[in-house]
């Protein structure tokens, strides 16, 4: 028996075959899924079907392509919507491109249905940490007030973070970092100085130069952290 899944997928292509081959190989897998034939309809779909969490959609359809629909969903503040995009194992400008407006992942053409599934179930594992994301953010945030980091502080390390590991999924296939790990990095990113919570406050916030004995257990907040 197939497995059931808390969020529907809308499989996004002009192509009605590549719509059936995935909306039969994956309601065979206990998705829920939904079809647009361009990114307009997907828009409209989106915005009356709030179950819709992960898009998987072609890049190149008529009336509204792929690129449009990434940067229209990006633009609207809501719940996260995870978005694959659909390429051509040639077409490396497109898959900067469409990373650029905000997709998360993509496949290559042909399709391969066995990797579909893999990279859902990515997708599910990051919608999953969206709920710990309140809970990560609130613990980051008690530690900045404590330690007195500027506001926009936690919010810069998570951007830089995502653009950097990203980075390294993209253009360094060699460390095999995945995109959806290089989000999963950036989403834990506000705890790296979750540790300073146990320094004492003589230490967090003396005005002067720290001590040698001072700096060193200054340092040991990566330990607590990581403990």
């Amino acid at each position: 028996m197939a497995a059931s899944h808390h969020y529907k997928v809308l499989v996004v292509d002009d192509d009605p075959i590549v719509r059936t081959l995935l909306r039969k190989k994956l309601e065979a897998d206990g998705y829920d899924i939904a079809e647009s034939l361009n990114g307009l309809v997907a828009l409209e779909m989106l915005a009356v079907d709030h179950d819709i969490r992960v898009i998987v959609t072609d890049l190149n359809m008529p009336e509204m392509d792929g690129f449009d629909l990434i940067s229209s969903i990006r633009q609207v503040d809501g719940r996260y919507v995870y978005i694959i995009v659909l390429t051509q194992m040639s077409d490396r400008k497109s898959l900067i491109r469409a990373l650029s407006c905000g997709a998360d992942d993509y496949m290559t053409k042909p399709i391969f249905l066995d990797e579909v599934r893999l990279r859902l179930d990515a997708a599910e594992r990051l919608l999953r940490l969206e709920g710990q994301d309140a809970l990560i953010f609130s613990m980051a945030k008690m530690m900045e007030f404590r330690s007195e980091e500027t506001g926009y502080h936690l919010e810069r390390v998570r951007r830089f973070t995502r653009i950097a590991a990203r980075d390294f999924a993209v253009f360094h296939p060699e460390y095999q970092l995945s995109l959806s790990i290089a989000d999963e990095i950036a989403l834990v990113s506000p705890l790296h100085d979750i540790g300073k919570i146990a320094l004492p406050d003589h230490i967090l916030h003396k005005p002067g130069r720290l001590t040698t004995e001072e700096w060193e257990q200054m340092q040991q907040h990566t330990t607590i952290g990581g403990d």
